[in-house]
């Protein structure tokens, strides 16, 4: 059985555990790289800005998906910024298990004109909010291609939480 079965079976695991099954564990909230907040609480509503697909060590992927960065290497930069909003949200929060659901995401690809799978790039976030959250971790998205990104990176996304009250 692999982790994602393993989490998928286990109905009731709280998102810490899942991240433990996942063997993820979450760096700190990457700090903002301009004039901006990491998020903003509205309510019961949590929106993030945009994050990069930065390592733990500061390292930011970078690159033109569809020239020299694949698909299955931006995959997993999206799934590192997953991982990055996570952190964020885990700084917001103090604790992951306050997520009722993922509402939206918005899937930013760094890719070259000719390039077509917006979507199987994100979905590296994608799967992984639905891994760590189960049901709640489905989200409304939109998975769009730019010319450019800010430090040429890879991907950003931004993302948009409803929490518990």
């Amino acid at each position: 059985m692999t982790a994602s079965q393993a989490i998928a079976a286990s109905a009731t695991a709280s998102p810490a555990d899942r991240l433990i099954m996942l063997g993820v564990q979450l760096p700190p909230a990457p700090p903002p790289v301009a004039n901006f907040v990491t998020h903003v609480r509205e309510g019961d509503m949590l929106y993030l800005s945009g994050q990069g697909p930065r390592e733990a060590d500061g390292r930011l992927w970078t690159g033109k998906v569809g020239e020299g960065v694949s698909v299955s290497q931006a995959y997993q930069h999206a799934r590192l910024v997953g991982i990055n909003l996570l952190a964020v949200m885990q700084e917001a929060l103090g604790d992951l298990s306050r997520v009722k659901r993922v509402v939206k995401l918005l899937g930013m690809v760094n890719a070259s004109p000719d390039f077509e799978d917006h979507p199987q790039v994100i979905n590296g976030c994608s799967d992984l909010f639905i891994d760590v959250f189960g049901e709640a971790g489905h989200h409304a998205r939109s998975a769009v291609g730019f010319g450019s990104l800010p430090g040429n990176i890879t991907v950003e996304i931004e993302a948009i939480v409803a929490l518990r009250s």
